[in-house]
């Protein structure tokens, strides 16, 4: 099962292989309270979107569009989506954030898009 998860919740061993998915690291946040077992700064939105929704959480719908379109154009992400598909064969997958909004953040959007690649497969 592919999940995600904020940063500042502890760590549950239902958690599975545990990936950080933010460009910049939790702040408060201790290596070993994360738990992570990766940290893949390349597949997160660019520091450009980041910022942009960061000023304005009313823009979900638009960062969320700008945000896919990164990733399909974004190097990392078949071989990340490779990786995640053969780690979903042995267990759960966490994708870690660091956002305060539980509904409305990069790693529910990438979630999304991981389910349609890996369904598409």
């Amino acid at each position: 099962m592919l999940k995600i998860k904020r940063a500042y919740k502890p760590a549950e061993m239902n958690d599975g292989y545990r990936i950080l998915v933010d460009r910049i690291w939790p702040r408060g946040v201790s290596k070993e309270h994360l738990q992570a077992d990766e940290w893949n700064k390349e597949i997160a939105p660019s520091n450009e979107l980041r910022k942009l929704f960061h000023r304005d959480p009313s823009k979900f719908s638009w960062f969320k569009e700008k945000y896919k379109k990164e990733l399909d154009k974004n190097e990392e992400t078949v071989s990340f989506l490779r990786r995640v598909e053969g780690l979903l064969k042995q267990g759960n997958v966490t994708l870690i954030y660091g956002s305060k909004d539980e509904k409305n953040n990069q790693a529910a959007v990438l979630k999304e898009y991981l389910e349609n690649a890996l369904n598409n497969m």
